[in-house]
Protein backbone atom coordinates (compact mmCIF):
# COMPACT_ATOMS: atom_id res chain seq x y z
CA UNK A 1 0.00 0.00 0.00
CA UNK A 2 1.30 3.57 -0.95
CA UNK A 3 -0.04 7.39 -0.24
CA UNK A 4 -1.93 7.86 -3.04
CA UNK A 5 -1.29 11.86 -3.92
CA UNK A 6 -3.97 12.08 -6.57
CA UNK A 7 -6.93 10.72 -4.18
CA UNK A 8 -10.27 11.19 -5.81
CA UNK A 9 -11.64 14.55 -4.44
CA UNK A 10 -15.26 13.67 -5.53
CA UNK A 11 -15.86 10.96 -3.06
CA UNK A 12 -15.25 14.02 -0.23
CA UNK A 13 -18.99 14.54 0.26
CA UNK A 14 -21.08 16.53 2.34
CA UNK A 15 -21.68 14.25 4.92
CA UNK A 16 -19.01 11.50 4.90
CA UNK A 17 -16.36 9.87 2.42
CA UNK A 18 -18.16 7.38 -0.42
CA UNK A 19 -17.59 5.78 -3.93
CA UNK A 20 -17.45 3.42 -5.79
CA UNK A 21 -15.01 0.26 -5.04
CA UNK A 22 -12.70 0.11 -6.61
CA UNK A 23 -12.55 2.24 -8.77
CA UNK A 24 -13.21 5.67 -6.86
CA UNK A 25 -12.09 4.10 -3.38
CA UNK A 26 -9.75 1.53 -3.58
CA UNK A 27 -6.63 -0.44 -0.72
CA UNK A 28 -4.56 2.45 -1.32
CA UNK A 29 -7.60 5.49 -0.93
CA UNK A 30 -8.28 3.46 2.24
CA UNK A 31 -4.42 3.15 3.45
CA UNK A 32 -4.13 7.04 2.44
CA UNK A 33 -7.29 8.42 4.33
CA UNK A 34 -6.25 6.34 7.57
CA UNK A 35 -2.70 8.45 7.66
CA UNK A 36 -4.79 11.29 7.39
CA UNK A 37 -7.06 10.30 10.27
CA UNK A 38 -4.81 9.29 12.27
CA UNK A 39 -2.44 12.12 11.89
CA UNK A 40 -5.20 14.97 12.19
CA UNK A 41 -6.65 13.56 16.13
CA UNK A 42 -2.78 13.14 16.92
CA UNK A 43 -2.38 16.22 16.62
CA UNK A 44 -5.75 17.05 18.39
CA UNK A 45 -4.36 15.06 21.54
CA UNK A 46 -6.23 11.59 20.95
CA UNK A 47 -4.18 8.37 21.63
CA UNK A 48 -7.08 5.96 19.90
CA UNK A 49 -9.89 5.28 18.16
CA UNK A 50 -12.54 3.05 17.57
CA UNK A 51 -13.30 0.98 13.95
CA UNK A 52 -15.93 -1.14 12.54
CA UNK A 53 -17.26 -1.84 9.69
CA UNK A 54 -20.78 -3.33 7.99
CA UNK A 55 -21.40 -6.13 5.76
CA UNK A 56 -20.00 -4.52 2.14
CA UNK A 57 -17.98 -7.10 -0.03
CA UNK A 58 -15.29 -4.90 -0.35
CA UNK A 59 -14.87 -4.26 4.12
CA UNK A 60 -12.07 -6.17 4.94
CA UNK A 61 -10.03 -5.10 1.75
CA UNK A 62 -10.42 -1.53 3.03
CA UNK A 63 -10.81 -1.41 6.84
CA UNK A 64 -7.67 -3.63 6.94
CA UNK A 65 -5.83 -0.87 4.91
CA UNK A 66 -7.48 2.30 6.89
CA UNK A 67 -6.45 0.58 10.32
CA UNK A 68 -2.92 0.02 9.16
CA UNK A 69 -2.48 3.45 8.03
CA UNK A 70 -3.83 5.08 10.98
CA UNK A 71 -1.49 2.65 13.08
CA UNK A 72 1.61 3.92 11.33
CA UNK A 73 0.65 7.41 12.47
CA UNK A 74 0.98 6.03 16.27
CA UNK A 75 -2.17 6.21 16.86
CA UNK A 76 -4.26 2.74 18.85
CA UNK A 77 -7.23 0.99 17.08
CA UNK A 78 -10.48 -0.72 19.03
CA UNK A 79 -11.70 -2.81 16.34
CA UNK A 80 -15.51 -3.89 16.66
CA UNK A 81 -15.28 -6.21 13.60
CA UNK A 82 -18.51 -6.69 11.50
CA UNK A 83 -21.43 -4.31 13.47
CA UNK A 84 -24.02 -2.36 12.54
CA UNK A 85 -23.79 2.02 12.89
CA UNK A 86 -25.17 2.36 15.88
CA UNK A 87 -23.42 -0.26 17.45
CA UNK A 88 -20.50 1.80 16.55
CA UNK A 89 -22.15 4.50 18.16
CA UNK A 90 -22.79 3.04 21.43
CA UNK A 91 -19.24 2.12 21.22
CA UNK A 92 -17.65 4.95 21.21
CA UNK A 93 -19.86 6.64 24.33
CA UNK A 94 -19.30 3.47 26.32
CA UNK A 95 -15.37 3.46 25.54
CA UNK A 96 -15.49 7.70 25.95
CA UNK A 97 -13.77 7.10 22.96
CA UNK A 98 -14.98 9.64 20.54
CA UNK A 99 -12.69 9.53 17.42
CA UNK A 100 -13.44 6.83 14.92
CA UNK A 101 -14.68 5.55 12.07
CA UNK A 102 -17.17 3.46 10.53
CA UNK A 103 -16.82 1.79 7.36
CA UNK A 104 -19.72 1.80 5.29
CA UNK A 105 -21.96 3.22 2.38
CA UNK A 106 -25.17 3.15 4.41
CA UNK A 107 -28.12 2.41 1.69
CA UNK A 108 -25.85 2.81 -1.46
CA UNK A 109 -25.84 -0.13 -4.37
CA UNK A 110 -23.09 -2.70 -3.31
CA UNK A 111 -20.19 -1.87 -4.82
CA UNK A 112 -19.94 1.56 -3.07
CA UNK A 113 -18.35 1.76 0.30
CA UNK A 114 -16.89 4.73 2.21
CA UNK A 115 -16.26 6.50 6.06
CA UNK A 116 -18.35 7.70 8.36
CA UNK A 117 -15.60 9.59 10.66
CA UNK A 118 -15.42 11.31 13.37
CA UNK A 119 -12.51 13.44 15.54
CA UNK A 120 -14.23 14.39 18.75
CA UNK A 121 -17.34 14.20 20.34
CA UNK A 122 -18.79 16.70 18.45
CA UNK A 123 -20.02 13.83 16.35
CA UNK A 124 -19.30 12.71 12.28
CA UNK A 125 -17.38 15.25 9.95
CA UNK A 126 -19.52 17.23 8.33
CA UNK A 127 -19.44 20.49 5.33
CA UNK A 128 -16.31 22.13 5.53
CA UNK A 129 -14.72 19.71 8.29
CA UNK A 130 -14.97 17.48 5.52
CA UNK A 131 -13.21 19.44 2.92
CA UNK A 132 -10.34 20.94 5.05
CA UNK A 133 -9.64 17.02 6.13
CA UNK A 134 -9.05 16.37 2.02
CA UNK A 135 -6.78 19.39 2.20
CA UNK A 136 -4.59 17.99 4.63
CA UNK A 137 -4.30 14.59 3.05
CA UNK A 138 -3.00 16.46 -0.03
CA UNK A 139 -0.66 18.19 1.72
CA UNK A 140 1.02 14.73 2.45
CA UNK A 141 2.73 15.68 5.83
CA UNK A 142 1.59 12.57 8.28
CA UNK A 143 2.60 12.14 12.02
CA UNK A 144 4.52 8.31 12.18
CA UNK A 145 4.28 6.09 14.56
CA UNK A 146 3.43 2.46 15.68
CA UNK A 147 -0.27 2.23 17.00
CA UNK A 148 -1.73 -1.42 18.21
CA UNK A 149 -4.75 -2.71 17.13
CA UNK A 150 -7.48 -3.93 20.12
CA UNK A 151 -10.40 -6.15 19.26
CA UNK A 152 -13.59 -5.06 21.54
CA UNK A 153 -17.22 -6.96 20.65
CA UNK A 154 -19.71 -4.19 21.63
CA UNK A 155 -22.41 -6.92 21.12
CA UNK A 156 -23.30 -7.90 24.79
CA UNK A 157 -23.60 -4.19 25.89
CA UNK A 158 -25.69 -3.08 23.00
CA UNK A 159 -28.40 -5.99 23.96
CA UNK A 160 -28.62 -4.55 27.43
CA UNK A 161 -28.96 -1.18 26.31
CA UNK A 162 -31.55 -2.09 24.82
CA UNK A 163 -33.38 -4.22 27.96
CA UNK A 164 -32.70 -1.18 30.44
CA UNK A 165 -34.60 1.06 27.95
CA UNK A 166 -38.14 -0.26 26.90
CA UNK A 167 -41.05 -0.74 28.63
CA UNK A 168 -43.86 -2.62 26.73
CA UNK A 169 -47.64 -2.84 27.68
CA UNK A 170 -49.90 -6.04 27.72
CA UNK A 171 -50.58 -6.06 23.55
CA UNK A 172 -48.49 -8.60 22.01
CA UNK A 173 -48.04 -7.07 18.34
CA UNK A 174 -47.27 -9.03 15.71
CA UNK A 175 -44.42 -7.78 13.07
CA UNK A 176 -42.47 -8.73 10.16
CA UNK A 177 -39.33 -7.53 10.00
CA UNK A 178 -36.94 -7.11 7.38
CA UNK A 179 -33.44 -6.36 7.60
CA UNK A 180 -32.69 -6.06 4.28
CA UNK A 181 -29.64 -8.69 4.07
CA UNK A 182 -28.18 -5.55 5.44
CA UNK A 183 -26.07 -5.84 9.11
CA UNK A 184 -29.05 -5.70 10.86
CA UNK A 185 -29.19 -9.10 10.27
CA UNK A 186 -26.49 -10.03 12.93
CA UNK A 187 -28.32 -8.83 15.85
CA UNK A 188 -31.64 -7.63 14.94
CA UNK A 189 -33.38 -11.30 16.23
CA UNK A 190 -31.37 -10.86 19.35
CA UNK A 191 -32.22 -7.52 20.27
CA UNK A 192 -36.37 -8.57 19.34
CA UNK A 193 -36.41 -11.90 21.19
CA UNK A 194 -36.33 -9.82 23.95
CA UNK A 195 -39.83 -8.48 24.10
CA UNK A 196 -43.18 -9.43 23.85
CA UNK A 197 -43.67 -9.33 20.50
CA UNK A 198 -45.17 -12.26 17.66
CA UNK A 199 -42.08 -11.84 15.24
CA UNK A 200 -41.58 -12.77 11.64
CA UNK A 201 -38.48 -12.38 9.66
CA UNK A 202 -37.62 -12.10 5.89
CA UNK A 203 -34.12 -11.37 4.29
CA UNK A 204 -32.42 -12.09 7.51
CA UNK A 205 -29.40 -12.95 6.65
CA UNK A 206 -26.23 -10.59 6.41
CA UNK A 207 -25.06 -10.73 2.94
CA UNK A 208 -23.48 -7.47 1.49
CA UNK A 209 -24.41 -8.63 -2.14
CA UNK A 210 -27.97 -7.29 -1.15
CA UNK A 211 -29.75 -10.41 -2.95
CA UNK A 212 -33.29 -9.23 -2.23
CA UNK A 213 -33.63 -5.79 -2.60
CA UNK A 214 -32.16 -2.48 -2.69
CA UNK A 215 -30.79 -1.63 0.98
CA UNK A 216 -32.89 1.42 1.57
CA UNK A 217 -36.45 0.90 3.79
CA UNK A 218 -37.37 4.44 2.63
CA UNK A 219 -38.13 4.19 -0.95
CA UNK A 220 -41.85 2.02 -1.51
CA UNK A 221 -40.56 -0.36 -4.14
CA UNK A 222 -38.31 -1.69 -1.82
CA UNK A 223 -40.45 -2.70 0.62
CA UNK A 224 -42.87 -4.92 -1.79
CA UNK A 225 -42.02 -7.87 -0.31
CA UNK A 226 -42.54 -6.67 3.40
CA UNK A 227 -45.63 -5.70 2.91
CA UNK A 228 -46.56 -9.21 0.67
CA UNK A 229 -45.77 -10.29 3.98
CA UNK A 230 -47.60 -8.23 5.88
CA UNK A 231 -50.78 -9.04 3.99
CA UNK A 232 -49.92 -12.60 4.06
CA UNK A 233 -49.85 -13.39 7.64
CA UNK A 234 -52.08 -10.46 8.76
CA UNK A 235 -49.47 -9.21 10.39
CA UNK A 236 -50.02 -5.89 12.88
CA UNK A 237 -47.04 -3.90 10.92
CA UNK A 238 -43.84 -5.13 9.01
CA UNK A 239 -40.69 -2.59 9.93
CA UNK A 240 -37.23 -2.91 7.40
CA UNK A 241 -33.66 -1.30 8.01
CA UNK A 242 -30.88 -0.06 5.62
CA UNK A 243 -27.49 -1.58 5.08
CA UNK A 244 -25.70 -0.50 8.10
CA UNK A 245 -28.63 -0.22 10.66
CA UNK A 246 -29.39 3.42 11.47
CA UNK A 247 -32.45 3.97 9.23
CA UNK A 248 -36.06 2.58 9.54
CA UNK A 249 -38.75 2.14 7.09
CA UNK A 250 -42.08 1.05 7.36
CA UNK A 251 -45.38 -0.42 6.35
CA UNK A 252 -48.97 -0.31 8.07
CA UNK A 253 -51.56 -3.28 8.98
CA UNK A 254 -52.75 -2.80 5.55
CA UNK A 255 -49.36 -2.61 3.74
CA UNK A 256 -49.66 1.15 3.29
CA UNK A 257 -46.30 2.52 2.93
CA UNK A 258 -45.67 5.12 6.13
CA UNK A 259 -42.95 7.51 5.21
CA UNK A 260 -40.61 8.69 8.67
CA UNK A 261 -42.25 12.18 9.15
CA UNK A 262 -45.48 10.69 9.81
CA UNK A 263 -43.49 7.65 12.08
CA UNK A 264 -42.50 10.86 13.79
CA UNK A 265 -46.10 12.31 14.05
CA UNK A 266 -46.71 9.16 15.99
CA UNK A 267 -43.66 9.42 18.23
CA UNK A 268 -44.35 13.16 18.73
CA UNK A 269 -48.19 12.47 19.84
CA UNK A 270 -46.87 9.83 22.36
CA UNK A 271 -44.06 11.82 24.32
CA UNK A 272 -45.06 15.46 24.30
CA UNK A 273 -46.48 15.31 27.32
CA UNK A 274 -43.38 13.37 28.91
CA UNK A 275 -40.43 15.50 28.13
CA UNK A 276 -40.12 18.90 29.69
CA UNK A 277 -38.67 20.63 26.02
CA UNK A 278 -41.43 20.39 23.05
CA UNK A 279 -39.48 21.49 20.40
CA UNK A 280 -39.17 18.67 17.93
CA UNK A 281 -36.56 19.15 14.45
CA UNK A 282 -37.36 17.98 11.39
CA UNK A 283 -35.73 18.06 7.74
CA UNK A 284 -36.84 20.59 4.93
CA UNK A 285 -38.13 17.66 3.31
CA UNK A 286 -40.46 16.37 6.21
CA UNK A 287 -44.00 16.95 4.83
CA UNK A 288 -45.83 20.38 6.70
CA UNK A 289 -48.17 17.33 8.20
CA UNK A 290 -45.35 17.00 10.90
CA UNK A 291 -45.46 20.49 11.20
CA UNK A 292 -49.16 21.00 11.65
CA UNK A 293 -49.30 18.75 14.22
CA UNK A 294 -46.41 19.67 16.16
CA UNK A 295 -48.32 23.11 16.50
CA UNK A 296 -51.53 21.80 16.91
CA UNK A 297 -50.59 19.64 20.10
CA UNK A 298 -48.81 23.04 21.66
CA UNK A 299 -45.32 22.20 20.52
CA UNK A 300 -42.67 24.01 18.62
CA UNK A 301 -41.73 22.72 15.20
CA UNK A 302 -38.10 23.11 13.76
CA UNK A 303 -36.91 22.90 10.35
CA UNK A 304 -33.48 22.45 9.81
CA UNK A 305 -31.17 20.79 6.62
CA UNK A 306 -31.03 17.73 6.01
CA UNK A 307 -28.36 15.33 6.60
CA UNK A 308 -27.52 12.63 9.22
CA UNK A 309 -24.88 14.71 10.39
CA UNK A 310 -26.10 17.69 10.54
CA UNK A 311 -29.76 16.81 12.13
CA UNK A 312 -28.09 14.73 14.70
CA UNK A 313 -26.05 17.47 15.59
CA UNK A 314 -28.62 19.94 15.98
CA UNK A 315 -31.08 17.48 18.31
CA UNK A 316 -28.03 17.21 20.61
CA UNK A 317 -26.26 21.09 20.56
CA UNK A 318 -30.48 22.03 21.18
CA UNK A 319 -30.76 19.75 23.97
CA UNK A 320 -33.85 18.59 21.67
CA UNK A 321 -36.22 15.43 23.08
CA UNK A 322 -36.73 14.17 19.63
CA UNK A 323 -35.94 14.80 15.88
CA UNK A 324 -35.05 13.37 12.50
CA UNK A 325 -35.31 13.74 8.78
CA UNK A 326 -37.65 12.38 5.88
CA UNK A 327 -34.54 9.85 5.10
CA UNK A 328 -35.29 7.50 8.15
CA UNK A 329 -33.02 9.09 10.84
CA UNK A 330 -34.75 9.76 14.23
CA UNK A 331 -33.01 10.43 17.13
CA UNK A 332 -34.44 10.16 20.62
CA UNK A 333 -33.29 11.95 23.76
CA UNK A 334 -35.55 11.14 26.19
CA UNK A 335 -34.55 7.86 27.54
CA UNK A 336 -31.86 6.92 24.63
CA UNK A 337 -28.28 8.63 23.99
CA UNK A 338 -29.42 10.13 21.02
CA UNK A 339 -27.94 8.45 18.05
CA UNK A 340 -29.81 6.98 15.30
CA UNK A 341 -31.04 2.94 15.26
CA UNK A 342 -33.14 1.77 13.10
CA UNK A 343 -33.96 -1.13 15.35
CA UNK A 344 -34.31 1.16 18.46
CA UNK A 345 -36.93 3.47 16.09
CA UNK A 346 -39.24 0.13 15.26
CA UNK A 347 -39.42 -1.41 18.98
CA UNK A 348 -40.37 2.43 19.77
CA UNK A 349 -43.37 2.32 17.25
CA UNK A 350 -44.02 -1.48 18.82
CA UNK A 351 -44.19 -0.60 22.36
CA UNK A 352 -46.79 2.35 21.96
CA UNK A 353 -48.66 -0.55 19.99
CA UNK A 354 -47.95 -3.09 22.37
CA UNK A 355 -49.64 -0.05 25.16
CA UNK A 356 -52.92 0.49 23.06
CA UNK A 357 -55.17 -1.50 20.73
CA UNK A 358 -55.06 1.26 18.33
CA UNK A 359 -52.85 -0.50 14.52
CA UNK A 360 -50.51 2.17 12.66
CA UNK A 361 -53.20 3.68 10.82
CA UNK A 362 -55.18 4.76 14.01
CA UNK A 363 -52.12 6.02 15.44
CA UNK A 364 -52.16 8.48 12.39
CA UNK A 365 -55.96 9.61 12.89
CA UNK A 366 -56.33 13.24 12.27
CA UNK A 367 -53.50 14.41 10.75
CA UNK A 368 -53.32 17.28 7.98
CA UNK A 369 -53.02 15.09 5.19
CA UNK A 370 -51.21 16.83 2.04
CA UNK A 371 -50.69 15.38 -1.41
CA UNK A 372 -46.99 14.92 -2.16
CA UNK A 373 -43.92 13.21 -4.36
CA UNK A 374 -41.23 10.77 -2.47
CA UNK A 375 -37.61 12.00 -3.06
CA UNK A 376 -37.51 12.07 -6.70
CA UNK A 377 -33.35 12.26 -8.46
CA UNK A 378 -32.31 13.61 -10.85
CA UNK A 379 -28.89 12.51 -12.35
CA UNK A 380 -26.24 15.37 -12.25
CA UNK A 381 -22.53 14.94 -11.85
CA UNK A 382 -20.98 16.49 -9.02
CA UNK A 383 -19.61 19.60 -10.66
CA UNK A 384 -22.08 20.66 -12.26
CA UNK A 385 -25.42 20.11 -9.34
CA UNK A 386 -24.54 23.11 -7.01
CA UNK A 387 -24.62 25.61 -10.32
CA UNK A 388 -27.94 23.95 -11.44
CA UNK A 389 -29.31 24.92 -7.68
CA UNK A 390 -27.49 28.01 -7.93
CA UNK A 391 -29.57 29.23 -11.11
CA UNK A 392 -32.71 27.59 -9.58
CA UNK A 393 -32.43 30.29 -6.89
CA UNK A 394 -32.51 32.86 -8.97
CA UNK A 395 -34.93 32.01 -10.98
CA UNK A 396 -36.83 32.15 -7.88
CA UNK A 397 -35.62 35.21 -6.73
CA UNK A 398 -36.54 36.66 -9.80
CA UNK A 399 -40.03 35.89 -9.99
CA UNK A 400 -39.91 37.38 -5.80
CA UNK A 401 -41.26 34.59 -4.35
CA UNK A 402 -40.92 33.07 -1.25
CA UNK A 403 -38.44 30.79 0.05
CA UNK A 404 -35.33 29.49 2.38
CA UNK A 405 -32.10 28.11 1.36
CA UNK A 406 -30.94 26.43 4.53
CA UNK A 407 -30.27 23.40 2.52
CA UNK A 408 -30.87 23.86 -1.57
CA UNK A 409 -33.77 25.81 -2.28
CA UNK A 410 -37.46 25.40 -0.59
CA UNK A 411 -40.19 27.47 -2.44
CA UNK A 412 -43.20 28.27 -0.04
CA UNK A 413 -46.75 28.79 -1.26
CA UNK A 414 -49.44 29.27 0.31
CA UNK A 415 -50.71 25.81 -0.66
CA UNK A 416 -47.76 23.94 -1.29
CA UNK A 417 -44.28 24.18 -1.46
CA UNK A 418 -41.14 23.28 -4.11
CA UNK A 419 -37.82 21.67 -2.71
CA UNK A 420 -35.14 21.13 -4.70
CA UNK A 421 -31.04 20.49 -3.87
CA UNK A 422 -27.64 19.11 -4.71
CA UNK A 423 -27.80 15.80 -3.15
CA UNK A 424 -24.19 15.31 -0.50
CA UNK A 425 -24.52 11.48 -1.02
CA UNK A 426 -24.13 11.10 -4.82
CA UNK A 427 -24.42 12.87 -8.45
CA UNK A 428 -27.97 13.83 -8.10
CA UNK A 429 -29.94 16.32 -7.77
CA UNK A 430 -33.12 15.45 -5.64
CA UNK A 431 -36.44 17.27 -5.23
CA UNK A 432 -39.84 16.60 -3.32
CA UNK A 433 -43.36 18.45 -3.98
CA UNK A 434 -46.31 19.00 -1.85
CA UNK A 435 -49.42 20.60 -2.08
CA UNK A 436 -53.03 20.90 -1.12
CA UNK A 437 -54.75 19.56 -4.07
CA UNK A 438 -53.71 16.68 -6.40
CA UNK A 439 -53.69 19.30 -9.34
CA UNK A 440 -51.75 21.62 -7.41
CA UNK A 441 -48.78 18.88 -6.65
CA UNK A 442 -48.88 18.33 -10.59
CA UNK A 443 -48.51 22.03 -11.57
CA UNK A 444 -45.42 22.47 -9.27
CA UNK A 445 -43.75 19.45 -9.87
CA UNK A 446 -44.34 20.25 -13.77
CA UNK A 447 -42.51 23.35 -13.19
CA UNK A 448 -39.78 22.60 -11.13
CA UNK A 449 -38.82 19.22 -12.96
CA UNK A 450 -38.78 21.10 -16.44
CA UNK A 451 -36.76 23.46 -14.70
CA UNK A 452 -34.12 21.09 -13.60
CA UNK A 453 -34.28 19.50 -16.91
CA UNK A 454 -33.27 22.66 -18.99
CA UNK A 455 -30.65 23.64 -16.29
CA UNK A 456 -29.22 19.96 -16.11
CA UNK A 457 -28.17 19.59 -19.89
Amino acid sequence: MEYKKDINTNIFRGYDIRGIYPTEIDEDTAYTIGLGFGTHIKRMGKTKCVIGHDNRLSREVLTNALIKGITETGIDVIYLDLCTTPMYYYACIKLQVYSGVMVTASHNPKDDNGFKFAFDESGNCKGQEIQDFLAEIQEGNFEQGNGTVENYDITEDYINLFKENLHFGPRRVKAVIDPGNGTTGIIARKIYELFPIDLTFINEESDGNFPNHHPDPCVEKNLDQLKAKVLEINADVGLSFDGDGDRMGMVSENAKFIPTDKYMIIIVRDIINKVEKKTFLCDVKCSKSFTDEVEKLGGTPFTYRTGNSYTKAKVREDNLPFGGELSGHVYFRDRWPGFDSGLYAGLRLLEIMSNTDKNVEDLLDGINEYYSTEELKFASPDNIKFEVIDEIGEYVRTKGLKFIDIDGIKVLYDDGWALVRASNTGPNITARFEASTKERLEEIQKEYTDLIEKLNQ
